[in-house]
């Protein structure tokens, strides 16, 4: 209902100035007129003989011929509802996010909204508010642990995206580690095709390569070769720990040195995060680095109404003047 009132318009809207003038006649139609009555001494006898007069003789058929008025003159304003289809064309900025779920990605070392969260919960906040951010580029999510696992193809369907993106969770792979190499490969490979400008990985993962059938180093020069850029998010702070037992080598986290060269090979950016505020920063960063251009081209279509108020403005007079003809006011 609310669309159909913001589509809504008149094309000459100073017709409607002339419904007020309406309603002096009904004050008009109530006023009596000069009496043509013959004055008797008493009307005891009168009152017995014929058919007593209405109150309002004619009201009905005056009122229907005053609603036939007033919906000519609305008529006359041309209502219109108006539909704007806009169509956006972004200038092609594919981007995949590769998303560690790996347990350790449950260590308890963010603070989100002032209360104390597991990185991949502040990971997900924060990816979905980057996504928000980038409503014209396609998107596809990979996450991966022991291996990758394809989320969500590249898309523009953004709220669909995000649903896959809250979904994610630490244990959602069975074969548990971290396949860095593993996951840049097959981001890259789902960006291989694409006719894009520019085609972009942001690497979100708080451990070092321990699975997977492709180092990092050599599936970020395989990534290069097509083109693929490589933004790599180191997450965690050096003193998080999981407290159940099944972090078996944390002095594994933090392979800096491996996703510097990463970034480095790819043409992307390293970033280093230690806290939530940093890792908002860096996706803003990426952002800016990123830059989308988008044409928009509007169309606009219009559809008159004004054909339905003529019509329902003479029906309604047919009605008034039938029960005029069936019902006459009574003659002086």
């Amino acid at each position: 209902m609310i669309d159909f009132f913001q589509q809504f318009t008149f094309a000459h809207p100073w017709w409607l100035l002339g419904l007020p003038l309406l309603v002096p006649l009904f004050f008009l139609q109530g006023k009596h007129g000069t009496p043509t009555a013959i004055t008797y001494s008493s009307l005891s006898i009168l009152v017995s003989l014929g058919e007593k007069p209405k109150r309002f003789p004619g009201a009905l058929s005056f009122a229907l011929m005053t609603l036939a008025l007033a919906t000519a003159i609305i008529a006359l304003a041309r209502p219109q509802l108006k539909n704007e289809l806009t169509e956006r064309k972004a200038s092609g900025v594919d981007i995949i996010l590769a998303i560690d779920i790996s347990y350790s990605m449950q260590i308890v070392d963010f603070q989100l909204n002032n209360r104390r969260a597991q990185r991949i919960t502040v990971a997900k906040a924060t990816s979905e508010a980057f996504i928000k951010q980038r409503p014209n580029d396609r998107i596809g999510i990979v996450a991966f642990s022991g291996r990758p696992y394809v989320t969500s193809p590249i898309t523009l369907e953004h709220d669909w995206l995000i649903d896959q993106l809250r979904e994610l969770r630490p244990g959602l792979v069975k074969e548990q580690g971290t396949a860095i190499g593993s996951a840049i490969a097959a981001s890259a490979t789902r960006l291989y095709d694409r006719k894009a400008k520019s085609k972009v990985v942001v690497l979100v993962t708080d451990g070092s390569n321990n699975s997977g059938r492709i180092a990092p180093v050599e599936a970020a020069k395989q990534a290069a070769v097509l083109g693929v850029k490589v933004y790599a998010i180191a997450i965690g702070t050096e003193e998080g720990r999981l407290t159940n037992g099944m972090q078996s080598h944390p002095q594994q986290e933090f392979d800096t040195k491996t996703l510097q060269d990463i970034a480095r090979i790819t043409g992307g950016e390293y970033y280093r995060v230690r806290d939530t505020a940093k890792l908002r920063d860096t996706f803003a960063s990426i952002d800016q680095l990123e830059k989308t251009d988008i044409k928009q081209h509007s169309t606009v279509t219009t559809e008159e109404l004004f054909p339905w108020l003529i019509a329902a403005s003479l029906i309604i007079t047919i009605i008034a003047l039938t029960i005029q003809a069936l019902n006459p006011p009574p003659a002086p």
